[in-house]
């Protein structure tokens, strides 16, 4: 792993080289890849997790934002393949984090080292489309749209010179999920999908992320979990247990209990 590859796509806050699994976590929309050290500190050292950094924000933010889903998954998929190892990969993505991790599953099944499991949350399938157009808002409808969604620090939306900074990056995203099309012809995962939604989620309904069982083969669960569309703050130790089950599921990745 080389300093370049780790400062650019992919952040390791706590590295744990001697586990027997990876996880990788893909942030939200205007996310960035801080939001999981929490998730990181608790699993680590039983997982090796890394987390993806998209351009456009903290030591990324002066990179222009990438509005496209497909690029997003091709850089990512393309720095986790220089990094593989013998060890089997869980992808878990929340929101526009779970379209990018689903594109990445893609990307490393074909290069035939595919993930061993995939936990999506907080997204409809990835065939439902609705046609929003959030992206195209004034800045004030985006802040709007911001705390209908409860994802962002309200005294960070009340703050004008860092709204200035995140807006861009919030709008890029926005726009990679908004003009995301899943490609004629995709084909079912064959590894197991967990999908996660909070049962009050503003935006995305339960019967949309039930729709993510006819994008694999093997077996499919889906939990509904108290909360909006960022339910998984205050839900954090439900979400820990979740990944901590699918990751002891896996052959010989025992993960402690406490964390």
């Amino acid at each position: 792993m080389t300093a370049q590859t780790e400062d650019l796509w992919i952040r390791n806050f706590h590295p744990a080289p001697d586990a027997a699994v990876r996880l990788v976590c893909f942030p939200h929309a205007g996310g960035s890849a801080s939001f999981y050290f929490p998730v990181s500190r608790a699993l680590a050292p039983g997982a090796d997790v890394f987390v993806a950094q998209y351009p456009g924000r903290q030591d990324r933010r002066t990179e222009p934002v990438v509005t496209d889903i497909g690029e997003l998954a091709d850089r990512i998929a393309d720095d986790l393949a220089a990094r593989a190892d013998d060890r089997p990969i869980v992808l878990f993505g929340h929101s526009m984090g779970a379209l990018v991790a689903f594109e990445v599953a893609h990307r490393l099944r074909a290069r035939g080292a595919g993930p061993a499991s995939l936990v999506v949350s907080g997204r409809r399938a990835p065939h439902l489309y609705r046609d929003d157009a959030v992206h195209r808002r004034s800045d004030d409808g985006l802040v709007a749209e911001l705390k209908d969604l409860s994802g962002t620090d309200a005294g960070l939306l009340g703050d004008d010179e860092i709204l200035r900074m995140i807006l861009p990056a919030i709008r890029g995203d926005y726009r990679a999920v908004e003009t995301y099309r899943l490609a004629d012809g995709t084909a079912p995962l064959d590894c197991p999908v967990l999908a996660l939604v909070g049962d009050s989620d503003p935006r995305v309904d339960v019967d949309e992320v039930r729709g993510w069982e006819r994008h694999t083969t093997a077996d499919f669960a889906l939990a509904v979990l108290p909360g909006g569309h960022f339910y998984l703050v205050q839900e954090q130790a439900a979400v820990l247990a979740a990944l901590r089950e699918r990751i002891a599921a896996l052959p010989a990745s025992p993960l402690p209990v406490a964390g």
